[in-house]
């Protein structure tokens, strides 16, 4: 007779309470993005048990072979019958959007190479041709010889990436490639962000060495016009520190070309939050 599989976990299995606080603080705002894009609770729930296999599969590797379907189903919970249906489903790995990964190289540029940056380290106003000074056209050349810089224009145009200043010059909106426009291009940087920020924290809540950086700076009991000059602050004070960054990067990046243990990725970011404290211990302030 066949051993019976089990579909919930075991009562003595529960995860410890303050990892289940955490999961709902973090599944709030996520929960609210669903529900504001009328995606019901049967598709979150089938996605999930998706990424359970998808992460079973791909992370916890046994003798570094891949794991049995029996053994994804002992990790997960998810019945084997599903499981073999997904394995079988895994996509090949996120593709990134064209006009996200031209962008992010452009922008990256702008911030950083020689001649596109002022004397303050800022991305300089750019005429759209010029055969004198630095353009977004040549620009684009630095990245790619096979698409024409007005069509990039037009779509950065249509994105809220940029806008034409008073000298008809090509004024970059943020320093930073978050077009104020364009849905998947959005939900691209929503994904990638928030899902490297969480990987941080889980890296250090399971004791992985050596920690990574992840801090922030909480206050309460704030006016709603301290917020906002704090808020300034920050956005300045981030921008310059993801400029500093970005040009250091860029010059790795471009001196690492050609190595062959050139395969690593990084992220870094800054966020600021404001809202309306839920409970008096959130009037401390932390770091």
């Amino acid at each position: 007779m066949a051993a019976r599989e089990s579909r919930e976990p075991d009562a003595g299995t529960a995860p410890p309470k303050a990892l289940v606080r955490a999961l709902r603080t973090i599944l709030r705002p996520l929960v609210h993005l669903l529900v504001a894009r009328q995606i019901p609770y049967a598709f979150l729930a089938n996605l999930l048990k998706a990424v359970y296999v998808e992460v079973a599969d791909r992370d916890f590797p046994l003798a570094g072979r891949r794991p049995t379907d029996s053994r994804i189903n002992l990790l997960t919970g998810v019945h084997r019958k599903d499981v073999r249906r997904l394995r079988e489903a895994l996509s090949e790995g996120d593709v990134t959007p064209p006009i996200v990964s031209l962008g992010a190289q452009l922008v990256a540029r702008w911030n950083a190479a020689p001649g596109y940056v002022d004397a303050y380290g800022h991305p300089r106003p750019l005429p759209i041709q010029s055969t004198q000074e630095p353009s977004f056209e040549s620009l684009v050349g630095l990245v790619s010889n096979d698409i024409r810089a007005r069509s990039v224009l037009d779509e950065w145009l249509r994105l809220g990436v940029v806008h034409i200043d008073e000298q008809a010059r090509v004024t970059l909106a943020a320093g930073a490639f978050v077009p104020q426009k364009g849905l998947e291009e959005k939900l691209f940087y929503f994904g990638r962000n928030v899902s490297d920020h969480l990987a941080t924290a889980a890296h250090n809540v399971l004791g992985g060495e050596p920690p990574r950086m992840e801090r922030s700076v909480y206050y309460g009991r704030l006016s709603p016009e301290s917020v906002e000059e704090i808020a300034r602050l920050a956005s300045e004070a981030g921008m310059e520190a993801l400029q500093k960054v970005n040009r250091r990067a860029l010059e790795l990046q471009e001196r690492d070309a050609g190595r062959e243990d050139a395969r690593r990725r990084m992220t870094f970011g800054a966020y600021f939050f404001e809202g309306a404290s839920r409970a008096p211990s959130e009037d401390e302030s932390d770091e």
